[in-house]
């Protein structure tokens, strides 16, 4: 059974085996850190990395795939996959498991950041996960105070979980090649939180914040908080130069 590419999904398959190894060693090294059994793949479209996360140890997989003709030809070629692939869209599940659980997956890139804020979303039974993402996302996800790649991405992921770049995987490495450089992220859920008012303050307040990111952060959250406040010195500053932390405390002094 054949299977066609499908641009409208953003469907880029790996085809270097190498790289595939590589990402489900790391994958099954994170189950093993964690002392997780339950694995959810998104997009496993052909099943490059798939065939290898199947053959993990003790692992309760499942996949989730939106492509009704790839998940005809995974159940045909892996026929352990019957009655463990989710047919829908991955930014409409629900938590597959009742345990925590894994998240791994080479992301459609046009929708790679909504993957993301869905695994904050699902942050208490998500405890590590691994994905390929466009560079450029990669490193906006990881990127710390002060670079010009660091902004909302950044801020909302890094409140939960301690993000590390791993590695890039070129162009070439897929089916059809990217025009772009792609890169492999693991997310490691912190073990203390932030301490915030209310997570819809937190959100309300970076996302206007880096709204206007050239300005300060005076003129770009005027409407945050009252006159008074405005006149503390970190309001001075511009929005990527503050930490995670400068944005939780702000959030007890918001209107």
């Amino acid at each position: 059974m054949e299977y066609s590419l499908k641009k409208s999904l953003g469907q880029h398959f790996l085809k270097d085996e190498a790289i595939c190894i590589q990402i489900a060693q790391a994958i099954e090294a994170a189950l093993q850190q964690f002392q997780l059994t339950n694995l959810l793949e998104v997009g496993p479209g052909a099943g490059a990395i798939t065939k290898h996360l199947i053959n993990i140890p003790n692992c309760h997989f499942k996949a989730v795939e939106l492509d009704e003709e790839k998940v005809a030809y995974l159940n045909k070629n892996f026929p352990s996959l019957n009655g463990k692939i989710i047919s829908e869209d991955f930014l409409h599940t629900v938590p597959p498991f009742d345990e925590p659980f894994m998240v791994v997956g080479n992301y459609p890139y046009n929708i790679s950041t909504q993957i993301l804020f869905k695994i904050i979303d699902w942050k208490d039974v998500v405890p590590v996960s691994i994905g390929m993402f466009q560079k450029e996302v990669a490193i906006r996800a990881a990127a710390k105070p002060g670079k010009k790649d660091y902004g909302v991405l950044s801020v909302l992921l890094q409140a939960f979980y301690e993000v590390t770049y791993l590695f890039d995987i070129p162009p070439e490495s897929f089916n059809p090649p990217p025009k772009v450089m792609s890169g492999i992220i693991k997310l490691q859920r912190k073990t203390e939180e932030l301490n915030y008012t209310s997570h819809k303050k937190f959100i309300l307040l970076v996302k206007t914040s880096f709204n206007q990111r050239r300005k300060t952060l005076r003129n770009a959250t005027r409407a945050l908080f009252e006159p008074t406040v405005l006149t503390n010195e970190i309001f001075n500053k511009r929005a990527e130069q503050l930490s995670l932390q400068d944005f939780a405390n702000l959030t007890h002094q918001m209107r």
